[in-house]
């Protein structure tokens, strides 16, 4: 991976390039955004400097990108469409919502999305953190993100939709990931 983040457009091309990619540092070195960010554009502590934090408002605004806690055990990522519709199509066939989860996506489809502080008020849970200012985050289904929610079927099997994903990162990295270091990414 040949490529430098060091403003919206070039995280954007990033993305768009790598289809999908860990915001975080995950189990493959050097595939996430942070490692593929210039270091003086990542977070360097100062009020007024932007990174990719703030950037991914300005990548999200095309709509052809998703945004959220969907690969490494549940951290931050990006995937374009077609990516994205692989791993739904992946985590769809391989996980049941337990019955907060089954609550949320009852809620989901009422209501179209649901914030944080919407999410510990339906489950009864009580904030551990006061709110700081930072970006308040909304949760939705994709087909409630997307407009052309058809453009998320595949004519994959899961199966070969996990091996699509597994091929593709894999090709990504020159070969130098190995299966197990993907699947751990694709979790």
């Amino acid at each position: 991976m040949n490529m430098e983040i060091s403003s919206p457009e070039t995280m954007e091309r990033a993305i768009c390039e790598l289809g999908i990619v860990p915001f975080f540092t995950s189990a493959i070195p050097g595939y996430s955004i942070k490692e593929l960010t210039q270091p003086g554009f990542w977070f360097d502590g100062e009020e007024d400097s932007l990174g990719p934090w703030d950037w991914k408002i300005d990548c999200l605004q095309n709509g052809g990108i998703a945004y959220g806690k969907f690969l490494c055990g549940g951290k931050a990522a990006f995937a374009t469409i077609p990516f994205y519709r692989e791993l739904m199509n992946v985590r769809r066939a391989t996980t049941t919502p337990d019955k907060n989860g089954e609550r949320i996506m009852d809620y989901l489809e009422k209501q179209g999305s649901i914030t944080i502080k919407e999410v510990r008020a339906l489950l009864g849970v009580k904030p551990e953190q006061v709110y700081n200012g930072w970006q308040v985050s909304y949760f939705c289904t994709p087909e409630s993100l997307f407009e052309d929610f058809t453009t998320l079927h595949t004519d994959r099997t899961p199966e070969e939709s996990l091996e699509f994903l597994v091929d593709h990162i894999t090709k990504l990295t020159d070969g130098t990931a190995t299966r197990k270091q993907v699947l751990k990414v694709l979790k």
